[in-house]
């Protein structure tokens, strides 16, 4: 069978049907029509009296019905005179009895009207706008019900689950619209096949689990590879979100996850996949002011309604959150959500991968290098990798261009990871010293090898930032050292360095810098273990908890005085990457003063040209960690 053409881009939008209150409107204009149309059937001549009085005296009358003062008759013929074949006319006060002599006289048929009884006409009219007032009332009710509860029927908003279906026969998306992620489809596959021959597994008495929780940051593509599961099994696949289970009132989202689990089970075999399920599935009895009863009902209801599942029963529960950290461990336990997927960003492959799924419409000129744009987009989610080839198509058509270049992506990608460009205009004392802050940032990130590589700096304002450094990794770190960790903090306290040494004093510019460096020099002496003093302990001062109760009622696991000698350690290492941070900047006086008169005259600097004004990277030049030794707080500390 072909398949239908589809539909022209310029084609109208199809008709849609009438709704029920069209149609009774309707209905009920043609039901009044009707009724005024046979009581006023054909209305006969109105004729003044004499004329009435002449054609009756020539004879012309051929009879006559007579209602009180008005006088309704037909004449015998119209020949020429055009008159009408019935008439009409009012009895004056003085025709009685000569009128009926008269009348006698003529041989006219005189027809006495009898009285007409109302009753019928007056019931129906009291019926009919009885039944038209119920009617609009029982419509505005409906909508007003359907405008608030959102559901479908009379009464189904408060029991019927919104989860939408996705025919698996219809299902486009698969795992070849899934770029990366090789990992986690490999996981996923038992799923599939699970769900393509069910019997295959139960034959050796294996039961595939029940719910597969995709956990990962934002943007990472859980929600499309859940689809895609659907589309490489050919089933069912019903999605609902989990804030669409929770209602003002009590019970509903309850009844609403019974009916969800009870259409996925009629449909089976089956995928349902709840996104965002920390909305609903979060950890019970929380918080200060205890749990949420709607909330927790619902919970329950899913943990009863997964524990009920038979093992012939092939239906797979799949969720998406980006806060396991917050579900409640009845959902993670063995038997409900058992097999946990990490949807982690993409690696060089596969961000190479999702660039080429999203430029497949965008016509691209011949410089653009997927490769290099996979290399410089370290740390992008396939969200963000989609938006930055949108930005990138946006930026070629608002400059007329038939391809996209690959300086738009340049332009998208700069937009997207330091902001878009603000519309202030600094004053010349401003711009000066924002271009010595950001000069000692790019010539510390330029000769310390532990940094990542200084792709562009300015001191156009962006994003929320006066000037900005950018650096660009040129490859995925999992794991990073503490050579490296000291050698960012002097990066990161270059900045300020720079405006002591030019300016003796420091200004409000640096106040994120400080709050970096406090952050990475704290964890690295509580949380990682980096200092000879506090030894292989962890010491989490503040733990982030998305509760407030939790975090109040925890108790601080160590003394103030183990407080004291973190504060001091943290402080330490500061001063002595602060210190780090302006010595080298001193021996390097001349490229600084370079860096930042550069950087007054264009505005912004990439790395090409950086290494036009002070040389090649410390990096290019083989140098190792022992060139900008950083010593640890414990080698200073007394």
């Amino acid at each position: 069978m072909e398949n239908p053409s589809p539909q022209r881009p310029d084609a109208p939008p199809p008709k849609s049907a009438p709704s029920a209150t069209t149609i009774i409107f309707i209905c009920v204009l043609a039901l009044a029509a009707v009724a005024i149309f046979t009581m006023q059937g054909s209305q006969p001549e109105e004729i003044p009296y004499n004329e009435f009085w002449k054609e009756l005296q020539a004879g012309n009358i051929a009879e006559v019905e007579i209602d009180n003062q008005r006088v309704i008759g037909k004449f015998k013929k119209t020949g020429d005179s055009k008159k009408a074949k019935s008439f009409a006319t009012v009895l004056t006060p003085f025709g009685g009895t000569e009128l009926d002599k008269e009348l006698r006289k003529q041989g006219v048929v005189i027809r006495s009207i009898p009285p007409q009884d109302s009753t019928f006409l007056v019931m129906f009219v009291y019926l009919f706008v009885t039944v038209l007032l119920f009617v609009v009332i029982w419509v505005m009710f409906r909508r007003a019900r359907d405008q608030f509860m959102g559901g479908g029927g009379l009464l189904s908003g408060f029991t019927k689950s919104n989860a939408q279906k996705y025919d698996g026969d219809k299902q486009a998306i698969t795992f070849k619209d899934v770029a990366g992620l090789e990992g986690v489809k490999l996981d996923l596959q038992e799923v599939i096949e699970f769900l393509e021959d069910p019997k295959k597994f139960q034959r050796l008495g294996g039961r595939v689990p029940k719910g597969v929780l995709l956990n990962g940051p934002p943007g990472t593509g859980k929600t499309l590879l859940a689809r895609a599961v659907a589309g490489e099994a050919g089933v069912p696949f019903f999605s609902i979100n989990g804030s669409e289970f929770i209602q003002m009132f009590v019970g509903v989202g309850a009844s609403r996850v019974r009916d969800l689990f009870k259409t996925a089970k009629d449909a089976s075999p089956a995928i349902l996949f709840i996104d965002e399920i920390d909305a609903v599935g979060r950890h019970r009895g929380t918080g200060l002011g205890g749990g949420h009863d709607e909330r927790e009902q619902t919970l329950n209801q899913i943990l009863s309604e997964m524990d009920g599942f038979e093992p012939n029963e092939s239906v797979i529960v799949m969720a998406a959150t980006n806060r396991p950290d917050v579900l409640d461990p009845a959902l993670l336990r063995p038997g409900r959500f058992d097999r946990h997927v990490t949807v982690d960003r993409p690696t060089q492959k596969g961000r190479v991968e999702i660039f080429g799924v999203h430029v497949r419409d965008v016509p691209l000129a011949d410089n653009v290098d997927l490769e290099k744009l996979a290399a410089g987009s370290i740390g992008l989610t396939g969200a963000d990798i989609r938006n930055l080839v949108n930005e990138a198509a946006l930026w070629a058509t608002r400059h007329d261009k038939q391809r996209v270049e690959m300086a738009d992506f340049e332009y998208a990608r700069d937009k997207i990871l330091m902001g878009a460009k603000r519309e202030e205009v600094l004053s010349e004392k401003e711009k000066e010293m924002t271009a010595y802050h950001e000069a000692g940032h790019a010539l510390l990130a330029w000769l310390l090898p532990g940094c990542d590589r200084l792709h562009k700096v300015t001191i156009i304002p962006r994003g929320r930032a006066l000037g900005v450094t950018q650096l660009l990794p040129e490859e995925d770190k999992l794991n990073i050292s503490e050579d490296d960790l000291l050698s960012r903090l002097v990066f990161i306290l270059g900045g300020r360095a720079a405006e002591k040494m030019i300016y003796d004093q420091y200004s409000a510019g640096a106040e994120n810098d400080l709050s970096q460096a406090t952050s990475l020099a704290r964890k690295m002496v509580a949380h990682w273990g980096m200092s000879e003093r506090l030894g292989p302990v962890a010491y989490h001062l503040g733990e982030e908890h998305p509760f407030l109760g939790k975090e109040i009622h925890e108790q601080r696991q160590f003394s103030e005085h183990t407080a004291q000698l973190i504060d001091e350690e943290v402080a330490t290492l500061l001063h002595r990457s602060a210190d780090t941070a302006k010595e080298m900047l001193e021996k390097n006086r001349d490229k600084l003063v370079a860096l930042a008169e550069a950087l007054v005259e264009r505005e912004i600097l990439d790395d090409a040209e950086i290494a036009e004004l002070i040389g090649p990277a410390a990096v290019d030049q083989g140098s190792d960690h022992a060139a900008t030794e950083i010593p640890s707080p414990s080698e200073t500390s007394s």
